[in-house]
């Protein structure tokens, strides 16, 4: 039987795309305390279920695809803006495609403007009409207000007309900004895209007996379960290590490791590979914020992911983006590298920051590994020496040398010389993820 925090998320994705939600209204709907609802409400705004905005609510609203994420809630738009809604609430939900500056004559303005687009434009009640007419959202700039029957307008076509007081250049670039911190964060890998699903993977009770172990071992070949209570609540893990030489008629919570270390969808790919490494784990239970098993990430998916993500083309470009295009191999000399200082690397003195100088370091130090060891590495300690600073436009080469390496660890000298002298080094050391 489901739990009441999964009968609540069930109501939720029930529910219409639009509909306000609140945690009175679902905890006298579904009969349960405000609190339970509060917790589920919260849970379904991670899952992108629902969404809460400053002065509108807690909307329901449709589930973003994650190779949609680039793309901008009407909402969201408020909120980057800090605008208010003139009319038009019940369509806030829905995304744009793209936006319009509305800089140039009416008839040119339309030809531009179109179904699920934002048209940005000032005090032109001609525009806001037009363009609520062919199906587009409309953003007023400088604080102006709009007529009333543009305001009914905007209600019948369920899209929001908004205002704000930034002028239409600001506004521009602060949506234009919010694009590209999303295209950023699109890469970001969490462990609600690689795992597997509960109904999908393999779980003991506590109450079950160690022949039960043996059971699920011969149907799926793992070695490492999740315990769970009878409210699937994560009690425990049981490997091969616990059940070799046991009685199999023993309850398993006599034998299992309590309290093991888990995550939740929102966990980043990096945080959960570090944890596997360091702890030495295969499999990590996925929960969510009741400790309820929603499923299972292994090394494998870990490994699998890092792979993919390594292929893919980068869009929103962070530093480590602008160091790893930046860093090439010299010719004949696989372990050697070089780059060139762009003035996205350099500091507001425009020599080269502290922060690229580790990232060139760390880049260079994976590549070596790669090379050498054709395994991924999770920096554990990284002391960095700045000898002389480095003006933008120098021409840079990185010699990683590896001093130690073992199975599951390495030890990397870098020396970084720009016009042949010595300008830095640093002392990497890492745990190895073998591919």
């Amino acid at each position: 039987m489901a739990t009441k925090h999964e009968q609540i998320l069930q109501h939720i994705i029930s529910l219409g795309v639009g509909n306000k939600i609140s945690v009175r209204q679902i905890a006298k709907a579904l009969n349960v305390s405000e609190g339970t609802a509060y917790r589920a409400i919260k849970e379904a705004e991670n899952q992108g279920l629902v969404s809460t905005m400053e002065r509108v609510g807690t909307i329901r609203i449709e589930r973003k695809k994650k190779e949609n994420f680039e793309r901008l809630t009407f909402a969201e738009v408020i909120n980057i803006v800090d605008g208010q809604v003139l009319g038009g609430r019940e369509g806030l939900h829905k995304t744009l495609n793209k936006f319009v500056i509305g800089a140039m004559q009416l008839d040119d303005m339309m030809r531009y403007t179109e179904a699920d687009s934002l048209l940005i434009v000032g005090n032109r009640v001609k525009a806001h009409e037009l363009a609520l007419n062919e199906g587009a959202a409309v953003l007023i700039t400088g604080g102006f207000d709009t007529d009333d029957h543009i305001k009914r307008l905007a209600d019948e076509k369920q899209l929001p007309i908004m205002s704000t007081s930034y002028d239409t250049f600001t506004v521009a670039a602060m949506i234009n900004r919010a694009i590209y911190d999303q295209l950023i964060k699109k890469e970001i890998v969490f462990v609600g895209d690689i795992y597997t699903p509960y109904d999908q993977s393999f779980y003991l009770y506590n109450k079950d007996t160690l022949k039960r172990w043996y059971e699920l071992n011969e149907q799926s070949k793992h070695t490492r379960y999740p315990i769970v209570d009878d409210k699937k609540r994560v009690s425990g893990m049981l490997t091969s290590k616990d059940v070799i030489g046991k009685d199999p008629n023993l309850l398993i919570e006599k034998v299992m490791t309590k309290n093991p270390l888990v995550v939740q969808f929102k966990t980043s790919l990096a945080y959960v590979a570090h944890m596997m490494v360091w702890e030495g784990i295969e499999v990590v239970p996925v929960v969510d914020q009741s400790y309820i098993l929603q499923g299972v990430v292994s090394r494998q998916d870990v490994l699998k992911a890092l792979q993919q993500i390594q292929r893919q083309p980068q869009i929103g470009e962070t530093i480590e983006d602008i160091v790893s295009s930046n860093l090439e191999t010299v010719e004949d000399e696989q372990t050697v590298f070089r780059a060139k200082v762009t003035p996205q690397m350099t500091n507001q003195l425009g020599t080269l920051s502290n922060g690229v100088f580790t990232a060139l370091i760390t880049e260079a130090s994976s590549r070596l590994l790669l090379y050498v060891k054709k395994g991924d590495l999770v920096v554990e300690n990284l002391t960095v020496y700045f000898i002389k600073p480095v003006q933008i436009d120098s021409n840079l080469i990185v010699k990683p040398k590896l001093l130690e390496a073992g199975r599951i660890y390495a030890k990397i000298d870098v020396e970084v010389f720009s016009n042949q002298k010595l300008v830095g080094k640093g002392l990497l050391m890492a745990q190895l993820i073998d591919r």
